[in-house]
């Protein structure tokens, strides 16, 4: 719906996800959502998802910024420090000193995260994967919920690149709060 609207408003938009977005890192999505045999340890998932990062930052959003289109991308450094730093473990600075080699420390003009009690989340997930779910979604309830509090904290901590979003509400009611969090980007044409 966002990339949909800034079209709208005569923008060019990339609209892309991570992992993923180029044809390497779409590889290493694969490895990460279905591994091979019992699966990767936290540090060898934050390695990973870094290298996927890496290879979509060089090949498809440093190209789209240098032309100036604007790129919406369904999660990016935050979801691994929330996800492999703060319930995996490993840390905000071992994920960010990823993050500073493999992208340059690339951080995107606005985070925006929506929150939606877990309740609403599961049955949302419901809904979308059917009961099925990858590697990273099917694991369990305290997981989830301690990268939740990972989320809200990074937010807390950076008010001015992170923005929380109520997101209990249908999604056009969810949208208009992503556009009204974005109006200062938006006139300022960044």
């Amino acid at each position: 719906m966002l990339a949909e609207a800034l079209a709208r408003q005569g923008r060019e938009v990339v609209l892309t996800r991570e992992p993923g977005g180029t044809a390497g890192a779409e590889a290493i999505r694969r490895l990460l959502l279905e591994p091979p045999g019992e699966g990767w340890g936290a540090r060898a998932e934050a390695l990973l998802f870094a290298a996927a990062r890496a290879d979509h930052v060089e090949r498809l959003i440093e190209p789209a910024l240098e032309r100036g289109t604007w790129v919406v991308c369904d999660r990016f450094v935050d979801s691994s420090r929330a996800y492999q730093g703060g319930a995996g473990g490993l840390g905000d600075a071992v994920i960010q000193t990823l993050h500073e080699i493999g992208s340059g420390g690339r951080r995107p003009d606005r985070t925006l995260l929506i929150d939606a009690p877990p309740e609403t989340i599961a049955q949302r997930l419901a809904r979308r994967d059917g009961g099925s779910s990858d590697a990273i979604g099917g694991r369990d309830s305290a997981y989830h919920a301690q990268v939740g509090a990972s989320f809200r904290a990074l937010a807390e901590a950076d008010r001015e690149g992170i923005t929380i979003i109520d997101g209990h509400a249908p999604p056009d009611v969810v949208h208009e709060r992503v556009m009204q969090a974005l109006a200062p980007l938006l006139e300022d044409g960044a």
